[in-house]
């Protein structure tokens, strides 16, 4: 898959995908940016809880069981590293459910929201390789 990224204006960033999706970044007011967008980072965190939020869904979607009123409350941790940068260090996923959601599933939808593609690619991490071309 190519993505291009493309200045925006100011301190806007987008990613725009195959099929022409764009995805729009910003850096926040205190960062330069009009805040106009998530930043990257968040854009990174809110990927997390919205690919599990689909697995849920899909999950709910599958069983008939109404998915209204299920949502998922996602709390980033951070931690000081070793120079005095905060780092990730924890990512919790909370699925919300209605009292009335059928209770034999209420463990399968949990596992369903593990199969996520973006914690997978996280806790297998890809090679990174940057370089550069002159056009």
């Amino acid at each position: 898959m190519i993505v291009d990224i493309s200045f925006e204006g100011g301190k806007k960033v987008a990613a725009t995908f195959p099929d022409g999706l764009k995805m729009l970044t910003d850096q926040s007011v205190e960062n330069g940016g009009e805040g106009s967008y998530p930043e990257p980072y968040a854009s990174f965190l809110g990927a997390i809880g919205t690919c599990a939020g689909v697995y849920v869904l899909e999950f709910c979607n599958a069983r008939r069981i109404p998915a209204e009123n299920v949502s998922l409350t996602q709390t980033a941790l951070f931690r000081e590293d070793e120079n005095g940068k905060n780092r990730l260090a924890q990512v919790v996923l909370t699925i919300n459910l209605p009292s009335d959601f059928p209770e034999r599933y209420r463990k399968a939808v949990v596992k369903a929201a593990g199969l996520c593609s973006v914690k997978k690619a996280i806790l297998n991490p890809p090679e990174f390789l940057i370089d550069y071309q002159v056009i």
